[in-house]
């Protein structure tokens, strides 16, 4: 009996310093955590931590047939893996590598990651060297087939103290992937030389790269920036060892912002890979050439002409209307010289908008058509400078204000160049938020380039707003045309009048829908006080009105400070989702369709959309069909978010509207008046032939209905 206990108790403490020390393979390798889609467990080259400092381990992951996963930078979908060690012991940190991922292109999207199997090599850091090692992590993987799945799995892999001898299998896994891991160059033969800009629709990343030997199946990934890129093509040199790399830019800030950034450029050539650290130069070609602007310039100048017609300039045109009939018997050389003084005024103010616009754009504030009406106190201004305007037609013309502060005004119907001027420079500011059809192409091509472009465009924008003026002073004659002075006169300033009050309260909705309706009424009573100041100035003396012009403009311009809570939306039959750029991608995986709105309640052109397209008929009942998303992106007041999306889609003014679907991913771009037609034939372009039910979804991101294989590694 003594001895069976004997024998007994030997083979227990066998058998717990087997379980501790383990065999080889066991002691080098811990247990397979498993998922449908997923395996996943920890290898270790050596069978002990020994005295290292740090320690090789390797996290393998055996994938399903036809599911994938996600390298660090997974590209226009996905997410990379991520592991929490926080439950391990004696551990001080972990460092990551990753071998070089495949390329996946599907529904137009480039994604970066891997199939089948992959081992990401580990250092394990420890804190006290010569203890055992206590390895503790939750993996938390994205694994994407036809649908994308979250997998979180536990891992555990526990290595004694001792002497660190080698697993040779284990080693030899780990090894396999650590040789796919970029190098610096020196022994993949692989090397990233330059890398450049170039401008154009679209722009492009040259990469030049060198090889030791010739290329067979390279592959150029960019990371770093707020660019996404597209699949290179290449360029290569006679002999295969040298190529240029062509990414065309698909999303991101102006490419102008683009030189001196530092780019991570990983090139792949079959198993090699190499990784460097590149600085972006500017183009060779010295920017766009004046062949390519001509066609821009001819859009501007149509543009600004268009903008004429635009409910927003017409208050300053009836201006000018009136003064042209109160000038009736002028002669031709003041006719000629009053309208050549408007169009200079309409011009320099285009020149300085877009000064003021490369300047902020030279100093990474966010640049935009329009945007000064996302600020309160400029929507004061604007609107006090209109109760001044009718003020002004109201009282008749024969009343002249105190100094010049009429003139300064561009008070209807001044003999003054100064008001000539003026009323240009205003015609500017009150154009600014109308985007006519071309005026938002031109914008977008000279914001996204440099000072001249900028300069050159906003010129021609100017000279087509200003043509009409310019007309009148090339021929002086059509002035005859006009009806002579008389009574009726009267009534039409008191028209004139209520029209521009009219533009003064649709700047003071714009305003109540920024701040509040309580601050739109106080700055409205506060201008009715400025414009009644104005009429009976005669009456009232100069020291009183003084005064209340003073009272009511510091009041008007206190209001939106003090009672600044936005006002509620309006509700409309369409529920509008809100606007979130990463949701559009993940909508679209799911084979939903997107309709984005970028609109504001200063948009003149965006309130015609809506009312006369969106919220009407066929297009509203389109918009709550199943399977199409509505989502509006509100611009009203400043947001960055919106800001970037535009320029990712080089345009800097709105309406912006652009639907995206199965059948186009990269999304269809709507020109700025729409259509019924033209709405409805991008939602079906857009939904294209996709039959994913949303029912295969299993709470994850459907990114893939076909089982393809990686291309081009």
């Amino acid at each position: 009996m003594t001895a069976g206990l004997g024998i007994r108790s030997v083979a227990a403490v066998l058998a717990m310093a087997a379980a501790w020390f383990g065999s080889p393979a066991a002691a080098a390798t811990g247990e397979w955590s498993s998922h449908d889609t997923l395996q996943a467990r920890l290898v270790s080259p050596v069978e002990a931590g020994g005295d290292r400092e740090t320690i090789p381990v390797g996290l393998h992951l055996m994938l399903a047939d036809g599911w994938k996963t996600y390298w660090r930078s997974p590209g226009d979908a996905g997410a990379p893996p991520t592991v929490d060690w926080s439950a391990s012991a004696n551990v001080a940190g972990v460092d990551w590598r990753w071998p070089a991922p495949h390329r996946f292109t599907l529904f137009g999207l480039e994604t970066f990651g891997y199939d089948r199997e992959v081992v990401f090599p580990l250092d394990i850091r420890v804190e006290r060297q010569g203890e055992p090692v206590a390895l503790r992590g939750r993996a938390d993987v994205l694994v994407c087939s036809t649908v994308c799945i979250p997998v979180s799995l536990e891992i555990a892999l526990d290595l004694p103290s001792g002497p660190a001898a080698a697993d040779a299998e284990a080693a030899n896994l780990v090894a396999r992937f650590e040789a796919q891991v970029p190098d610096d160059g020196v022994h993949s033969g692989l090397e990233v030389e330059a890398a450049s800009v170039e401008t154009g629709k679209p722009g492009a990343l040259a990469v030049r790269i060198a090889s030791s030997r010739p290329m067979v199946e390279p592959d150029v990934l960019v990371e770093g920036g707020d660019w996404t890129f597209g699949k290179p093509e290449f360029s290569f040199a006679p002999d295969g060892h040298g190529a240029t790399a062509r990414l065309p830019v698909t999303s991101g800030p102006d490419l102008v912002t683009m030189p001196g950034r530092m780019f991570v450029v990983t090139v792949t050539d079959g198993p090699r890979a190499a990784e460097a650290r590149v600085r972006v130069a500017a183009s060779k070609t010295g920017g766009t050439g004046i062949g390519d602007l001509v066609p821009i310039l001819l859009l501007a100048l149509l543009g600004g002409l268009v903008l004429n017609l635009m409910p927003c300039v017409l208050p300053v045109l009836s201006l000018k209307l009136l003064s042209v009939i109160d000038r009736h018997d002028a002669g031709r050389r003041r006719v000629r010289l009053g309208f050549l003084t408007t169009a200079a005024g309409v011009v320099t103010s285009m020149l300085l908008l877009a000064g003021m616009l490369i300047g902020l754009k030279l100093a990474g504030s966010v640049v935009g058509w329009g945007v000064q009406f996302q600020q309160p106190l400029f929507l004061v201004a604007m609107a006090a400078v209109l109760v001044a305007f009718s003020a002004s037609l109201a009282g008749g013309l024969d009343i002249s204000l105190p100094s010049r502060f009429a003139t300064v005004l561009g008070r209807a119907g001044g003999s003054g160049h100064a008001g000539d001027f003026a009323t240009g420079a205003f015609a500017t500011l009150l154009a600014t938020p109308c985007s006519a059809p071309f005026v938002g192409t031109a914008v977008g091509f000279a914001l996204a380039r440099g000072p001249v472009e900028i300069l050159t465009i906003f010129a021609a924008l100017g000279v087509g707003l200003a043509s009409p003026y310019l007309l009148v002073a090339a021929f002086p004659r059509l002035v005859s045309l006009m009806p002579r002075p008389g009574r009726w006169m009267a009534t039409l300033r008191r028209v004139l009048a209520v029209a521009l009050l009219g533009t003064a309260a649709w700047l003071l909705a714009v305003l109540a829908a920024q701040t509040s309706w309580q601050a739109a009424f106080v700055i409205a009573g506060t201008l009715a006080v400025l414009g009644a100041a104005l009429i009976l100035r005669n009456r009232l003396g100069f020291p009183a009105t003084l005064g209340l012009v003073a009272v009511s403009l510091s009041a008007a311009v206190a209001s939106p400070a003090m009672m600044g809570k936005p006002a509620e939306t309006s509700v409309t039959a369409t529920a509008w989702a809100p606007f979130d750029q990463a949701e559009i991608g993940r909508l679209v995986a799911q084979g939903r369709t997107v309709f984005v709105d970028v609109t504001a309640d200063w948009c003149i052109t965006c309130q015609a959309n809506k009312s006369l397209v969106i919220d009407r008929g066929e297009v509203a009942d389109a918009l709550t069909a199943p399977g199409v998303v509505p989502m509006r992106a509100d611009w009203t007041r400043p947001d960055p978010r919106i800001s970037d999306y535009l320029a990712r889609n080089d345009r800097y003014g709105i309406p912006f509207n652009a639907v995206y679907g199965p059948g186009a991913p990269s999304g269809i771009v709507l020109p700025e008046l729409l259509s019924t037609e033209t709405v409805l034939e991008a939602l079906g372009r857009a939904r294209g032939a996709s039959t994913l039910n949303s029912q295969n979804i299993k709470g994850g991101l459907e990114v893939n209905a076909s089982d393809d294989a990686p291309q081009a590694r």
